[in-house]
């Protein structure tokens, strides 16, 4: 569903740092479209970062995070060539899973 996520990874002193921007509508099912018809509940519910396959980050998330969310965070480990795979799964049950190579 939708376009890949932009994913930039980098290492420095042992510490990883990945920054994520995800392409997802975030519908909250409060908002109503110009016919003013409820536009249905749509949101990312579960997002989880490997690192070499190591999960490294998981977060359960509700309807009160923006369109096209932004996360970041640091790590301890990886190197330059690493790989970083972030996935998400979303209320309607699709998926996506894009990855990055450390820098």
């Amino acid at each position: 569903m939708g376009l890949p996520m932009k994913i930039r990874a980098t290492s420095k002193d042992g510490v990883t740092e990945v920054k994520v921007l995800m392409n997802h509508v975030m519908e909250t099912g409060l908002r109503k479209d110009p016919s003013g018809e409820i536009v249905p509940a749509l949101f990312i519910t579960e997002v989880t970062a490997k690192l070499n396959d190591k999960v490294v980050m998981q977060a359960q998330w509700s309807q009160a995070v923006a369109r096209n969310p932004y996360v970041a965070f640091k790590v301890k480990g990886g190197k330059s060539g690493d790989k970083v795979t972030v996935s998400w799964t979303d209320s309607s049950g699709d998926a996506r899973t894009d990855e990055a190579t450390v820098s």
